[in-house]
C-alpha cells in the first residue's frame, strides 16, 4: 500500500519531524506530519477517548480525527503510524484506544501502524530496514543538536525571526544531504551548524536558564505543553532541553539493566551494547564540535547522566521515564541550572513518582533547586499553568537578585 497510501503522524517535534518527511519519502513512502493544533483537536480527542485517559493520547488521537475529518484525505488511501515502546503505560496502548476511536466513525477500514522493537503489533508493524534506521538515526541527533543550538541563540537574537530563518536553510541543506547519501558527513554538518548559528547577532545580556524536563510528548510537544518553549523565551528566558536521542539512549540501556537485575535479554544484550556504543559514540561527536569551538555549552554526555542519578534513583525504576527523568533533574542542576520545570500528563502515576516524588530528595542534597511540576489535561487552564510557571519563574528571578547582592 506504500505506492498509494498517505501515512499520516502525530506531530511532537517540531525540527526533527521535518527531517522524516523527506527520508521516508526517499525510501518509498509517503508521510506527511500532522500540524493541526486548534481547539478542535482537543475537542475530538476528549469525544473519542475517555477524558481520564492519559493527556496525550488524547490529543494524538484527537490530531488524527481532526486531519481525517477536515476532507484533505482520501479515507481509502490513508494510513495511521505511531511508536509503541512497550511499557507498562499508554505508549504500548495507543492502537487499541485509536482503533476504538476510528470505528466511532465507521472508519475500520483505515490501517493503523506500528513502530516499535519489541514485537508489538507484528501485523501491522512498519517495516524498519538497517539502511534506514540509520538515517533516522542521523536525522535524530542533527534535530537534537539544531533545537540545543537554537535554545542558545533565540533568546539573545538582535533581528526577530533570524534563528528560525537559519533553522530553516540548515534543514533544506541537511535534506540534500540525505538525498545525496552523504548524511554521515557529521563533523563537517555540526561544524556548519555552529557556524551558522554563530552568525545571528546576539545580545549580550545574560539570561536565567530555565530547564525543561518531563513525560516525552509533554516535554518536547507545542501542542501538548501549549508552546513551553516559546512562553519561556517570550517571557525573557532561555529554555534548556535535552535531545531525545537520551531517551532513546535510556530505552536501550534498560535493556541492559534487564540482563542485569533480572537475567533477560541474554540472547539481545550483546546487540543491545552494542547500539549504546554507537549511539553514544554519534552523540559524542557534537558534544566534541561544541567544546572544540567554545562558544556555546555543550550538552551532557549520556554517560554523566546516568552517572548524575546515583544516590538518587535506582536504575531498576524505569516505568515511564522512569530514572533518566529524575537523572536530568540533578544533571541541569550540576550544570548550573537550577530551576526546572516538569510537564507532565495529570494522573501520570510513573511521571508523579520519579518527577514530584523525587523533588524534596533532590532539594534535601540541592537546597538551591526550584523546581515546578505542570500537570496538564483536557481540563487543566491554560492561565492557571502560566501562573504556576510564572510563580516559579519570579522565584528563579528572586534567587538570582539574592546572588548578584
Amino acid at each position: 500500500m506504500k505506492e498509494t497510501s498517505t501515512i499520516l503522524v502525530p506531530s511532537m517535534l517540531p525540527i526533527h519531524f521535518r527531517l522524516f518527511t523527506p527520508i521516508f519519502a526517499k525510501n518509498g513512502y509517503k508521510v506527511e506530519v500532522l500540524e493541526n493544533m486548534k481547539d478542535s483537536v482537543k475537542e475530538e480527542g476528549l469525544s473519542h477517548v475517555h477524558n481520564d485517559t492519559c493527556y496525550p493520547a488524547l490529543l494524538v488521537i484527537g490530531q488524527f480525527i481532526d486531519a481525517l475529518k477536515s476532507g484533505k484525505y482520501d479515507l481509502d488511501h490513508v494510513a495511521l503510524v505511531i511508536t509503541q515502546t512497550a511499557g507498562g503505560c499508554r505508549a504500548s496502548n495507543y492502537l487499541p484506544l485509536l482503533r476504538k476511536a476510528l470505528a466511532m466513525e465507521g472508519w475500520q477500514h483505515i490501517p493503523c501502524l506500528s513502530v516499535n522493537f519489541s514485537g508489538l503489533e507484528k501485523d501491522s508493524a512498519f517495516k524498519l530496514t538497517p539502511a534506514l534506521i540509520m538515517e533516522v538515526l542521523y536525522a535524530v541527533l542533527y534535530g537534537d543538536a539544531l533545537m540545543w543550538l537554537e535554545n542558545q541563540v533565540k533568546p539573545y537574537e538582535k533581528i526577530k525571526g533570524q534563528t528560525d530563518q537559519v533553522i530553516d536553510d540548515i534543514l533544506n541543506d541537511l535534506v540534500e544531504y540525505f538525498n545525496n547519501n552523504q548524511y554521515r558527513k557529521s563533523k563537517q554538518i555540526y561544524k556548519y551548524m555552529i557556524q551558522r548559528f554563530k552568525n545571528i547577532p546576539r545580545n549580550d545580556e545574560k539570561k536565567i536558564r530555565i530547564g525543561i524536563v518531563g513525560e516525552i510528548y509533554m516535554k518536547y510537544s507545542p501542542l501538548g505543553n501549549q508552546n513551553l518553549v516559546d512562553y519561556l523565551i517570550n517571557e525573557g528566558f532561555e529554555p534548556v532541553l535535552s535531545g531525545v536521542m537520551d531517551f532513546g539512549l535510556y530505552c536501550v540501556e534498560n535493556g541492559l539493566i534487564d540482563h542485569e537485575y533480572y537475567n533477560r535479554n541474554a540472547i539481545s544484550y550483546p546487540l543491545y551494547s552494542m547500539a549504546k556504543g554507537i549511539i553514544m559514540h554519534m552523540q559524542k561527536q557534537f558534544i566534541d564540535a561544541i567544546n572544540k569551538d567554545g562558544t556555546f555549552t555543550a550538552p551532557d554526555d549520556f554517560s554523566e547522566v546516568i552517572e548524575n542519578g546515583k544516590g538518587f534513583i535506582d536504575k531498576g525504576v524505569k516505568m515511564g521515564e522512569g530514572w533518566l527523568l529524575t537523572s536530568e533533574v540533578v544533571s541541569l542542576i550540576k550544570s548550573g541550572v537550577t530551576n526546572v520545570i516538569s510537564a507532565q500528563p495529570f494522573g501520570c502515576l510513573p511521571n508523579h513518582i520519579v518527577a514530584k516524588g523525587m523533588v524534596r530528595r533532590i532539594k534535601e542534597k540541592y537546597p538551591e533547586a526550584n523546581i515546578v511540576a505542570i500537570d496538564y489535561d483536557p481540563s487543566a487552564s491554560k492561565v492557571n499553568q502560566e501562573n504556576r510557571i510564572r510563580l516559579m519563574l519570579a522565584n528563579a528571578k528572586l534567587s538570582e537578585t539574592m546572588k548578584e547582592g
